[in-house]
């Protein structure tokens, strides 16, 4: 597999299954919605515990959608790069646990 760059992403695809991308897209979406309402908040001067707390929730839910992606990603594309013999999969998803824990 090439891992090249475009625009600073890379290019490799996943392949997830429709019911799987609905989840996510949906997930995604409240995240989304989560995130206008705080800026609302913040603009109305709500009072900054309840910012945190819905700041909060927001973290809470985007954990959700990188843990479907996580449990994804090592059921998937880990245990097919490895079947191909491609031991160096294994480096990558390490890393990939540690830019997770950082949070």
């Amino acid at each position: 597999m090439e891992d090249e760059l475009k625009d600073g992403i890379s290019c490799r695809k996943s392949h997830h299954p429709e019911e799987v991308k609905r989840n996510l897209t949906s997930r995604l979406n409240r995240v989304e919605g989560q995130i206008r309402g705080i800026k609302g908040m913040i603009e109305k001067d709500v009072y900054c515990d309840d910012v945190i707390t819905q700041l909060s929730a927001t973290q809470s839910a985007l954990n959700s959608v990188a843990k479907i992606l996580l449990e994804g990603h090592l059921k998937g594309c880990v245990v097919d790069r490895l079947n191909e013999g491609d031991e160096s999969v294994l480096d990558e998803f390490v890393v990939t646990i540690q830019k997770l824990m950082k949070k």
